[in-house]
């Protein structure tokens, strides 16, 4: 009978969490944002359509098998000579340019999303470490910090991206691309969480509760993952929203200046730089679509960033 009792606990204790959500000024803060509300709409359908490409793609770009070049630079909302109809068209290959963004939009939302989680981690790891210990170690870590931001990200991700394609071997640089490219943007965006968590690690350090774990003799270690790492997380989350966008644009950029990801695994980026090339000869539409695309996901995840930082934000409530 007891344990008969105890079995609804689980779904009783989801609803609680989710009506206290549906309580709380986040979501009430979201509900009055119409502009939010559409920036989160759009990021969802662009990412889930990146997610779902092998199954809503109409063709498949990258099998050679079936492309034909006689339908190469088909326009948008017509068939080719062939009988295949584009959306938006087709490339000098005959690739649906759909097709591209689609899978494209996959590896450039990879690179963006895994590339900030590692600078999260760099940054959270030295931020809270520097701004606990504090002494000679927290100033170099800073010093480290403001040099770096003295240099613009994309730079530094050449410079680490160069350097990572020089040590390793030419047999495996295209099938490293994706993650060589991951850790030269996380490597240039990891101050901006440091600087950030440093500061607030700093002020939680004097909090009565990091004094009391100390007097109970808690490890140093579980008191910043267990106590006060809980309490920076705000301010983190708000960096990481925006660096998305920023990371996602600088693997676009890199990308378009081909140093990015191969030929073979083409990011909206790449689909740019091919789409420039034809624009002056007409085919607008090549360069036009992934262009736009690359617009909307970037200014989405920056306004759901903006929209974060202010509910997360208590002098604006």
């Amino acid at each position: 009978m007891s344990a008969d009792t105890t079995r609804p606990a689980a779904p009783v204790a989801a609803k609680g969490a989710l009506a206290r959500f549906l309580d709380s000024d986040i979501w009430f803060s979201f509900k009055r944002s119409p502009v939010t509300i559409v920036a989160a709409t759009v990021a969802a359908v662009l990412i889930l359509s990146a997610l779902l490409a092998p199954l809503i793609s109409p063709y498949d770009p990258f099998n050679p098998a079936t492309l034909n070049l006689m339908d190469g630079f088909t326009k948008p909302f017509s068939e080719s000579m062939f009988g295949n109809y584009f959306v938006f068209g087709s490339d000098n290959q005959g690739r649906d340019v759909l097709s591209t963004i689609l899978y494209g939009s996959r590896i450039s939302i990879f690179v963006g999303l895994m590339a900030t989680l590692f600078a999260m981690v760099i940054g959270i790891s030295l931020g809270l470490s520097a701004g606990y210990v504090g002494g000679v170690y927290d100033s170099v870590v800073m010093r480290i910090a403001d040099i770096q931001l003295s240099f613009p990200a994309i730079l530094i991700a050449l410079l680490i991206f160069g350097v990572a394609r020089g040590i390793i071997p030419p047999s495996q640089h295209e099938s490293m691309a994706v993650w060589v490219l991951i850790i030269a943007i996380g490597l240039a965006n990891w101050a901006q969480f440091a600087r950030t968590v440093r500061g607030a690690t700093m002020v939680e350090r004097q909090k009565d509760y990091v004094a009391a774990a100390r007097i109970m003799g808690v490890n140093p270690l579980r008191i910043l993952l267990g106590h006060v790492l809980p309490n920076v997380m705000g301010p983190v989350l708000v960096i990481a929203t925006i660096n998305l966008a920023l990371a996602i644009i600088e693997e676009a950029t890199l990308s378009y200046l081909g140093v990015g990801v191969p030929p073979t695994q083409p990011s909206l980026g790449t689909l740019i730089r091919i789409g420039q090339q034809f624009l002056f000869s007409g085919e607008w539409w090549i360069l036009f679509f992934p262009a736009v695309t690359l617009v909307l996901l970037a200014l989405s995840v920056n306004l759901l960033g903006d929209w974060l930082r202010d509910a997360l934000n208590p002098r604006l409530r």
